[in-house]
């Protein structure tokens, strides 16, 4: 699930102990919000590595810079302004190519699920505050790139099904369902359920909900797009993986944005490999971003394994210099892509991030592993 930094230009909601840049209040993202003060410089922990990794990095890897908060998505061109201005006529029609869309509403949310006592638990679980992102980077020998492998396969398995249950008339709160369901079935626990209190199993954000959404009652309505973001706990690691999906009849304009919005996750992957520098990613993705005039959201990525959210952060702009990837590190890349403007309003419900202006907003993610020559990606389609 995408992660929340802070940008020091942007209005603070007092009520939230964390931090958030462009949303008035998000949380270190299931990877939720993280203040800024607890972002720790991403250098790798000499503890935590191999010898033989340790090694690789002395001759191989340049030396780590200093985290820099991004605090901008990129400049836009006229014609980029120009494209931003005919999505808004066409979002906002009454006729043509999209109707009117009504403003996403709340619905009621439900009990939260029960989980056998026999599945093992996360150790966040119990505890309402939501955890510290860890700054340590995990680093992977062969058995637990194997564990990863199981957990990111059930992840993207689970995925898939919940993509077959969208459909007008289907509320959020039935996909939670049969995603639950579905983890457990497994042996696996649902990684969101109770962290830092979140009383779902899996993110639902529809329409211009940026990220987040809290499964409920609300039914989907035809032209609706959603974001279902899985994310399964199985044998001590957590698989973290979303795409956007299509409810019935999507005009083009969306349709494009989803389209966009994937394809800058795959030029992001594209840049993994060890030795690169994880500014490459959100250089290849603000550049494509940037042709269609797509604004960026601050949601990022971040390390997962044995633990759900760790360093390295991994953010969708240009603008920062967090060191160099390692062979064997595993991290999530989630864009979050926005027709209009990128700051977001936090429901009262602490989770629920919602574009300010309404505009519309497609995510994708994948977890994967960097290679010696290159990347894999752990949640493809299984």
């Amino acid at each position: 699930m995408a992660a929340r930094v802070p940008a020091a230009e942007l209005n603070q909601h007092r009520s939230s102990p964390f931090a958030a840049s462009h949303c008035r209040r998000p949380r270190a993202c299931f990877p939720f919000l993280t203040p800024l003060s607890s972002l720790k410089p991403p250098s790798l922990l000499a503890s935590s590595l191999s010898p033989l990794l340790l090694l690789v990095l002395a001759g191989d890897a340049a030396p780590q810079a200093p985290l820099r908060v991004a605090s901008r998505t990129p400049r836009r061109t006229e014609e980029s302004n120009r494209i931003i201005c005919r999505a808004a006529e066409v979002q906002g029609a009454g006729g043509g190519a999209r109707r009117r869309r009504e403003p996403l509403r709340r619905g009621a949310v439900s009990a939260r699920l029960p989980v056998p006592d026999h599945i093992p638990r996360p150790p966040y679980v119990g505890a309402d505050a939501i955890p510290d992102v860890c700054p340590d980077r995990q680093v992977h020998d062969g058995e637990s790139i194997m564990r990863m492998l199981d957990a990111c396969e059930l992840a993207a398995r689970v995925l898939q099904y919940a993509g077959t249950l969208v459909k007008p008339a289907v509320t959020t709160d039935e996909i939670d369902r049969a995603v639950h369901q579905m983890i457990v079935d497994a042996g696996a626990y649902p990684s969101p359920l109770g962290y830092g209190g979140f009383p779902k199993s899996v993110c639902t954000s529809v329409n211009e909900c940026t990220c987040h959404g809290i499964p409920d009652s609300r039914e989907l309505q035809d032209g609706d797009i959603i974001n279902i973001d899985v994310t399964v706990y199985l044998n001590g690691y957590h698989g973290d993986t979303s795409r956007t999906y299509f409810c019935g009849d999507v005009d083009e304009p969306t349709k494009q944005l989803v389209k966009v919005t994937e394809e800058c996750m795959m030029r992001g992957i594209s840049a993994c490999r060890h030795g690169a520098s994880f500014k490459d990613i959100g250089q290849r993705i603000s550049e494509h971003a940037s042709k269609y005039g797509y604004g960026i959201d601050p949601f990022v990525g971040h390390g997962v394994g044995r633990i759900f959210h760790c360093e390295p952060i991994i953010w969708s702009t240009y603008d920062y210099e967090p060191g160099f990837m390692v062979a064997g590190q595993t991290f999530t890349i989630e864009p979050t892509l926005s027709m209009g403007s990128t700051q977001c309003v936090l429901w009262d419900d602490g989770w629920t991030a919602v574009a300010a202006d309404g505009s519309l907003s497609a995510q994708f993610e994948h977890t994967v592993l960097v290679t010696r020559d290159g990347v894999e990606i752990l949640t493809g389609s299984p």
